[in-house]
């Protein structure tokens, strides 16, 4: 079946010191400047899937008091990888759920015509490798601040649509952390019409019904949270993050994450869920080192907001 495509614009408000000069009686030994700034980048899973370098995280208090550094020399892992030394650093740790955010949460079937075959897509997903894990629904990013202001200008949004499929009377992925200028495409793979739409301040939009082959986009000019839904299936439920620098990633299937490339400086990292509150941890970034940190994310009584 032909794919009809087409895209609405979304409205609203919302180691090593590098180039070190050792000063000897005699000679003074010049080293070269290190290679400029990596960026992450945006595509979130891509990072999230990779496993991080060999420091391991440090323990950390839980609550959102900030978390201890531990920046941690990677003279040997640069030795042992033939990596060169860089201009910046690394931030890498671990994110742990409370036991009533890992749990799963009861799905009714408000529509019974489509339960059997909502059950079995569910399944299949599973079967062929989709994540079915809570940490696919938590981010962890670094806020806004002035020294990633270069970066994220230098950032650009993927060439190629991301995409939360409605399959199974289910958004896939559910949660999807994304650049701000970024294309969203809205995919039907179910024998049934959805109605896409958002009414959050980020980003309001409503991409009408449309049947199973058909999908459509919206590109995300703002930064925010943007919850999506369907008109149709009111049990149905998504949400794009929008930031506005490069430095996000979704935690494995372990809670482990890692940010690469990023310029030295002080920072508050965050980690979010939708069911919790968010939290923070002040972190600082030094060249060619690696900064540890744990997010302990309990369930909160009151659960986030906008």
């Amino acid at each position: 079946m032909s794919v009809d495509r087409w895209e609405v614009r979304a409205s609203g408000g919302f180691r090593i010191a590098a180039g070190a000069a050792a000063a000897v009686a005699i000679i003074a030994a010049v080293r070269p400047a290190p290679a400029a700034v990596r960026l992450v980048p945006a595509a979130a899973y891509a990072s999230s899937r990779q496993t991080p370098g060999p420091a391991q995280p440090a323990e950390c208090k839980s609550g959102e008091r900030d978390c201890p550094e531990a920046a941690i020399a990677l003279d040997e892992w640069n030795a042992r990888t033939g990596r060169r030394a860089e201009t910046s650093g690394r931030l890498e740790g671990t994110v742990t759920l409370g036991e009533r955010l890992k749990a799963k949460r009861m799905r009714f079937a408000l529509y019974p015509q489509d339960a059997q075959q909502a059950a079995a897509e569910v399944h299949r997903h599973t079967a062929q490798g989709e994540r079915d894990d809570e940490f696919g629904n938590v981010v962890v990013y670094l806020e806004s601040a002035p020294a990633l202001a270069a970066a994220a200008a230098a950032a650009s949004a993927p060439a190629g649509a991301l995409t939360i499929r409605q399959d199974g009377l289910a958004f896939v992925p559910h949660v999807l952390p994304i650049l701000r200028g970024s294309t969203v495409e809205f995919p039907n793979s179910d024998p049934v019409f959805h109605n896409v739409f958002s009414l959050a301040r980020a980003a309001s939009f409503d991409l009408g019904r449309y049947p199973r082959g058909d999908a459509r986009s919206v590109r995300f000019e703002t930064a925010g949270i943007v919850k999506v839904f369907c008109h149709i299936h009111s049990d149905m439920s998504a949400v794009v993050i929008v930031l506005d620098n490069p430095f996000f990633a979704v935690p494995d299937a372990l809670g482990r994450f890692h940010l690469d490339g990023l310029p030295p400086g002080e920072y508050k990292a965050a980690a979010w869920h939708e069911r919790a509150r968010l939290a923070r941890r002040n972190i600082r970034i030094e060249a060619g080192r690696a900064t540890t940190v744990r997010f302990d994310i309990p369930l909160s009584e009151d659960g986030a907001s906008d």
